[in-house]
């Protein structure tokens, strides 16, 4: 079974992501180009946004463990102030990116920090971070890419873990689904797959074997099966695409309870 990136790779691709987004900022017409997947947001608004993320990560990575994250540093994000200029916006989201990466290297991959999601299968830990920041910085650069004209598919290497890290990180909870106990199945064209469980006991997802034209799919396990590139899925769980951009076989109706599903923790 195919291994997720190690440490040094994940630091690798957010360096790599917030590279392509500068580029991408670099070759808009300006930084009051409208980016249609964030509605009401400027790529000026999207570059604060990104580079002030990457700060307040930092922050929370150095601060170690605890149960919130550092009072300082939310009070910077929320006071946060970044220069207009579209070359000097530029090197400080680079110093922003770089400030991050010194404190994942420093803190290594273990070292416990506070986190938003709950540690059901994602680890509260600078790994995690790490992890869901490399999706961070990639769909945001396809934000980017956007409002700039150019939109590019994410990266295999990324996109690949970006399915399982959304599923781990982003949906499993231990709150109980409110409906009818059900599963959804996410198919990579790249060959890799994922099935999410819904039920009384909350959500979480295991990998599974892809569906081989010798085997089939077995339709009745799953609610609603998800085919797709990697991108593709990464983008359609961000709400960067819409459903019928996919191939879905199934009740696709419940798919539409999962988006409009908020637990409670």
């Amino acid at each position: 079974m195919e291994k997720n990136p190690e440490f040094p790779d994940l630091l690798r691709l957010i360096d790599e992501r917030s590279t392509a987004f500068r580029a991408a900022v670099a070759a808009a017409p300006g930084l009051d180009a409208q980016v249609p997947t964030c509605p009401g947001w400027t790529l000026f608004d999207l570059v604060k946004h990104l580079g002030g993320g990457d700060r307040f990560w930092a922050a929370i990575v150095g601060a170690g463990p605890a149960d919130a994250p550092p009072a300082e540093a939310a009070a910077a994000r929320a006071a946060l102030e970044v220069p207009r200029e579209r070359e000097v916006l530029l090197a400080w989201l680079a110093a922003s990116t770089q400030l991050l990466l010194s404190a994942l290297r420093e803190a290594g991959p273990d070292v416990g920090c506070w986190a938003w999601w709950s540690a059901l299968q994602t680890p509260r830990t600078s790994g995690g971070v790490a992890r869901h920041r490399v999706q961070e910085s990639a769909v945001h650069t396809y934000d980017a890419q956007l409002a700039a004209g150019a939109p590019q598919p994410l990266p295999t290497e990324v996109a690949l873990d970006g399915v399982e890290e959304f599923l781990f990180t982003c949906v499993a909870t231990p709150s109980a689904w409110p409906h009818k106990p059900t599963a959804f199945d996410f198919h990579t064209a790249e060959g890799r797959s994922w099935r999410l469980t819904v039920d009384g006991d909350g959500a979480r997802s295991t990998r599974i074997p892809a569906p081989t034209a010798a085997t089939g799919e077995d339709s009745d396990a799953a609610g609603a099966s998800v085919h797709g590139t990697a991108s593709e899925l990464v983008l359609y769980l961000y709400d960067r695409i819409p459903a019928d951009s996919l191939h879905v076989d199934g009740d696709a109706g419940l798919l539409d309870l999962l988006r409009a599903w908020e637990p409670e923790e």
